[in-house]
C-alpha cells in the first residue's frame, strides 16, 4: 500500500520537474526528486540515532517509536501549502482539453506495453534504494549483529552520498545519453551485488558495512539518474503523470517494498547472509531487459499519435 501511495507522489513530482526543465537539462532537474528522498533518509536515520542515544531499547519499544511518526506528520501542512501555491506547467496549460477518467484508463490500456516496460525499468532503482537505505538498519543490527547506532549512521552516510550522486548522474545522462548509464549500472549490479555482500559478511565491521552500502548507493545513483527521466520521456504526454505513477507504484509494490521481506526470506532459506545480493541481481536483470526494450526513435512506439505525445523523446541510442 505504501508503494502505491509513494508512486503517485513520485509520478506527479517527476513529471512536474520534467515539464519545467530546459530540454538539455531534463535529467538533472528530474534527478532532484530522487535526491530529495535522501534528505528523508538522512533525517530518519538522524532521528533514530538520537532516540537510541537518549532512550533505552525498552522505552523505544514501548512508546518512543511513535516520535518519528509524529515528526514525519509535521510535513503535511507544508505539502498542502505547496499544492495550493505552485503554478501549473506550461505543457499542462497548453492542453486545450484534459482527458477524463475514462479516457485516461483507455489510454493506459492501449499503452500497457510501455507501462510494463516502465515498471521493469524502475525495478532496479527501487530495489537498490530499499536495499541500500531502507533495509540497512535491519540488516546491520539483526543479520550482522552490529549496533543500532552503527546501522543508522550507515544509512545517514548512504543518504549523504546519494544526495549529491543522483543529480550528478542525472546531469551526466543529459550529456552522454540515458541508455549508457542504464546499461552500465545494471551490468555492474549483476556483476558485483553478491560478491560485495559476500565480502561484507566475511569481514563484518562498521566500516565494511559503510563501504558496501555506499557502493550500492552509487549503483542506485547511476541508474536512477537516468531511469526516472527516461520514464517521464517514454510515457504518452496526455496521461504522462498517471501512467508514470502507475508504473512506479507497481515497481515499488512488487519489487522495492518486498525487498526487506525477500532479503530476510533468502537469508533464512539459504543460510547465506549475502543472499540479498541475488535479489538485486534479479532486479538489475529486469532493468537491463527493460532498457533494451526502450524505443530508440524520437517518436514513441505507442498507440498515441505523435500529436498526442506533445514532446520529443531523446534518442536512447545516443
Amino acid at each position: 500500500m505504501q508503494g502505491f501511495s509513494a508512486g503517485v507522489e513520485v509520478g506527479g513530482a517527476s513529471v512536474y520537474l520534467s515539464e519545467i526543465a530546459p530540454a538539455r537539462h531534463r535529467g538533472f532537474f528530474v534527478a532532484w526528486q530522487s535526491s530529495s528522498l535522501q534528505l528523508a533518509t538522512m533525517t530518519a536515520a538522524g532521528i533514530g540515532y538520537l532516540l537510541n542515544s537518549v532512550m533505552m531499547p525498552d522505552t523505544i519499544q514501548a512508546w518512543g517509536w511513535r516520535i518519528p511518526f509524529f515528526i514525519g506528520a509535521l510535513i503535511v501542512p507544508l505539502l498542502l501549502v505547496l499544492r495550493t501555491t505552485m503554478r501549473e506547467t506550461d505543457a499542462f496549460l497548453a492542453q486545450r482539453k484534459h482527458p477524463e477518467f475514462s479516457e485516461i484508463m483507455r489510454s493506459m490500456i492501449l499503452n500497457y506495453r510501455i507501462i510494463i516496460v516502465g515498471a521493469l525499468l524502475i525495478s532496479m532503482t527501487t530495489v537498490a534504494f530499499y536495499l541500500s537505505e531502507i533495509y540497512t538498519p535491519t540488516f546491520g543490527r539483526v543479520v550482522l549483529h552490529l549496533s543500532a547506532s552503527d546501522s543508522l549512521l550507515t544509512s545517514f552516510a548512504v543518504g549523504l552520498v546519494a544526495l549529491f550522486a543522483v543529480p550528478a548522474m542525472g546531469a551526466l545522462s543529459d550529456r552522454i545519453g540515458r541508455r549508457p548509464l542504464l546499461i552500465a549500472a545494471t551490468i555492474l549490479a549483476m556483476a558485483t551485488s553478491y560478491p560485495v555482500l559476500l565480502w561484507l559478511v566475511s569481514n563484518i565491521t562498521f566500516y565494511h558495512l559503510v563501504l558496501t552500502e555506499i557502493w550500492f548507493a552509487l549503483l542506485y545513483a547511476m541508474y536512477n539518474g537516468a531511469a526516472m527521466v527516461t520514464l517521464t520521456e517514454i510515457m504518452p504526454a496526455r496521461v504522462r503523470t498517471v501512467s508514470l505513477a502507475f508504473a512506479f507504484s507497481v515497481a515499488v509494490a512488487l519489487f522495492g517494498g518486498f525487498t526487506p521481506m525477500i532479503s530476510t526470506w533468502l537469508i533464512h532459506t539459504t543460510a547465506d547472509k549475502a543472499s540479498p545480493g541475488y535479489w538485486l541481481t534479479f532486479a538489475a536483470l529486469c532493468g537491463i531487459c527493460a532498457t533494451l526494450m526502450l524505443p530508440r526513435s524520437k517518436n514513441l512506439a505507442s498507440t498515441d499519435t505523435a500529436a498526442q505525445v506533445g514532446s520529443s523523446v531523446p534518442n536512447f541510442s545516443d
